[in-house]
């Protein structure tokens, strides 16, 4: 993949996490955008990150100690984990569905 695909690619993934972010509310989970880092910030205080690694091609989650990379997967139109191939989305609402303590799925 090209950098402009990888852009395009990250770009659309932070889109669509950020469209399923705004139905929370934002007393619960609110978060923020700049410049490919999308931040996730709970009542307790807590943050997760998801933002785009230009320079090794890849998208990388932050969500308290645990952190995860994730390369594009042409054959499966999707982000997959670089060690066990989970997909992001599914990590990403896992983790959060973990912190707020309900199944939410992005």
């Amino acid at each position: 993949m090209d950098a402009r695909e990888f852009q395009q690619r990250a770009d659309e993934c932070l889109q669509r996490v950020t469209r399923w972010l705004e139905d929370f509310d934002p007393d619960e989970l609110d978060y923020t955008s700049s410049d490919g880092v999308l931040t996730l910030s709970f009542a307790d205080g807590a943050r997760f990150v998801l933002n785009r690694q230009s320079a090794a091609s890849q998208m990388w989650l932050a969500a308290g100690a645990r952190a995860w990379h994730y390369r594009w997967d042409e054959a499966r139109s999707e982000w997959l984990d670089d060690k066990d191939a989970h997909a992001l989305l599914e990590r990403i609402g896992s983790t959060v569905s973990e912190k707020l303590g309900r199944a939410v799925r992005p």
